[in-house]
């Protein structure tokens, strides 16, 4: 019987110990946590239609990068159908040649300045403060779920902002 007792405190034991340790670890930052930025864009598709607005959900990860999650809505369950990253300008101009970066980057200064990208769900001097942050950056969106589609068919698109414009250098 005391054998039994043992061996149920030993477990009761690592149990509780789990417990804390899931507890502990669930207070812990995830990667997923912190898209709080909400910007919202249409985006113009390789043949030239305009789709969207796209909801953006974006967190800074570096002094140079941002990363967007984008959906179709706000809905709860909407599909996660794109990622945007938001790189510094002193960084894409500087590593990624000029006929790549016309091909699949953007500019957003040009692309806030069309009128088009709305900062939601903060204060009008916040979102202007984000929006001169965005300006210093380039974007490049990776489409991944086809509009309509019942399932991504491995082809990844990249979209251009409305209003593009091919950089010359």
């Amino acid at each position: 019987m005391l054998k039994g007792l043992i061996v149920s405190l030993f477990s009761l034991t690592l149990l509780a110990a789990g417990t804390v340790q899931a507890e502990e670890a669930a207070k812990k930052p995830t990667p997923a946590e912190g898209f709080n930025i909400h910007v919202m864009a249409p985006h113009k598709f390789e043949d030239g239609t305009v789709h969207g607005p796209y909801h953006h959900y974006c967190k800074g990860v570096s002094p140079e990068i941002l990363v967007c999650l984008l959906f179709e809505s706000t809905d709860p369950n909407a599909m996660l159908t794109d990622i945007e990253y938001f790189v510094s300008k002193s960084v894409s101009r500087a590593h990624v040649p000029l006929k790549t970066w016309n091909k699949y980057y953007h500019d957003h200064e040009v692309e806030i300045a069309t009128g088009r990208v709305q900062i939601l769900d903060m204060p009008e001097d916040k979102a202007k403060e984000v929006a001169a942050a965005a300006a210093k950056t380039d974007g490049i969106i990776f489409h991944l779920w086809p509009d309509g589609a019942k399932a991504p068919n491995g082809k990844v698109g990249h979209p251009q902002s409305v209003g593009h414009k091919h950089r010359k250098e």
